[in-house]
């Protein structure tokens, strides 16, 4: 009898506290509820994930964007063997990393999503500089190390005698071109230092970061300090950015996949 009636006085309390909430308070409480519910939608709109495999250079590029900016996300590692039905769906073009997906709304393409980075989150250090004219600078740089450094420095990684001996003609070629072009551009500010680090450093670095692993894999020194003393300055001061120190994967999990990377090229090379 005595659990009953405590059951009854609970239940009469309940209705006493109901009975005196006035329709502002419900109105408040109502007003809460709704503004919880809004702020779990907003969230989960504005929420950024980056489809990616952890060895490509064009995924780390947007990694190191975002470590820099600050900017929280979701990383999905893909199997490019097995691809996942998001990825085909999100990049039914390409079919390829990475892939930022940001209010729901897919973006690919490294050097796109860079800019829309930029563009998108304007607090924080900018990827780009305000100076109309360092600004084309820096993008026609960036273009420059994708279309002609990036393919011939693979090509040297894939091939094995006069092919990569041609390749790696080509890459010194291209390196000497950007040295003299950086001698100008570096003295303008200091550019590969942690304030100032932006898509031209990421671009560079997410071809000659892993130096070091690419140096043990090939047994030949790319990045020679006597050859290319402002570019090897320039990727020492830029492997001490925070961001870049995050999103380097173990090196000997990099020496490992160059190895593999190498070895299937030949493999397949031979074979055909």
């Amino acid at each position: 009898m005595e659990n009953l009636g405590n059951k009854f006085k609970t239940i009469y309390i309940n209705i006493a506290i109901g009975l005196t909430r006035t329709p502002s308070s419900i109105h408040r409480m109502q007003y809460n509820i709704l503004q919880k519910k809004k702020s779990r939608a907003m969230a989960e709109q504005n929420k950024v994930i980056l489809h990616g495999m952890w060895a490509s250079p064009y995924v780390k590029r947007v990694e190191l964007a975002l470590n820099h900016k600050g900017i929280p996300y979701q990383y999905v590692e893909e199997d490019l063997a097995n691809k996942s039905d998001l990825l085909l769906k999100y990049n039914p073009v390409h079919k390829k990393v990475p892939v930022l997906v940001h209010n729901g709304k897919p973006i690919a393409e490294s050097m796109v999503i860079l800019e829309y980075i930029d563009e998108t989150w304007k607090d924080g250090p900018k990827l780009l500089p305000t100076d109309s004219y360092k600004r084309a600078q820096a993008r026609f740089w960036s273009n420059f190390i994708q279309d002609q450094l990036f393919e011939n420095s693979f090509l040297v990684l894939k091939t094995d005698g006069e092919a990569q001996q041609k390749a790696l003609d080509q890459v010194c070629e291209k390196l000497n071109l950007l040295e003299d072009g950086m001698k100008t551009y570096l003295a303008e500010g200091n550019v590969g230092v942690e304030n100032n680090f932006g898509i031209l450093d990421i671009v560079f670095c997410s071809i000659f970061g892993a130096y070091k692993a690419q140096e043990e894999v090939l047994g030949i020194k790319l990045m020679v300090p006597e050859k290319f003393p402002v570019l090897f300055s320039w990727l020492m001061a830029i492997v001490e950015v925070e961001a870049v120190k995050k999103a380097a994967p173990p090196y000997e999990k990099t020496v490992a996949i160059l190895q593999r990377f190498r070895q299937s090229a030949l493999k397949f090379s031979a074979a055909a």
